[in-house]
């Protein structure tokens, strides 16, 4: 199982730098990158999200990459692991580390009066 999901947010330069460290302070992630550009004042974060849904007996993993520009936040979110088929196909009641880091994007992008969009993949589009 496995999904890539695309944000863009746009704003203000000062807020969308402050997005990055406020997510990883508030989910803490297991593993956490930060790469910082010498000509210019681009910022690359890459963190890995790990949970264990006791559920379906299964480690879900989460790739978050942030690339903070002066005029947009490009955001990645990789989710990998778990289980398909009958066995692991059963809904789970709790929240999942990938939902957590949607809330928070959202939650950030609307406090913040920040532009938010989602790139929709050439592959969803061509189906309907």
């Amino acid at each position: 199982m496995s999904t890539l999901t695309k944000y863009f947010v746009y704003g203000p330069n000062d807020t969308l730098r402050r997005m990055a460290p406020k997510l990883f302070k508030s989910l803490e992630p297991k593993f956490l990158y930060k790469y910082g550009s010498d000509t210019n004042s681009d910022e690359i974060f890459v963190a890995l999200y790990e949970q264990y849904e006791k559920q379906i007996n299964a480690t879900v993993t989460l790739v978050c990459i942030i690339e903070c520009t002066e005029k947009r936040n490009r955001i990645e979110l990789k989710k990998a692991g778990g289980r398909m088929g009958f066995r692991g196909s059963s809904l789970s009641e709790e929240k999942n580390i990938e939902s957590d880091v949607i809330d928070f994007i959202m939650d950030y992008s609307k406090r913040f009066g920040l532009s938010l969009q989602e790139e929709v993949a050439q592959k969803d589009i061509e189906k309907e």
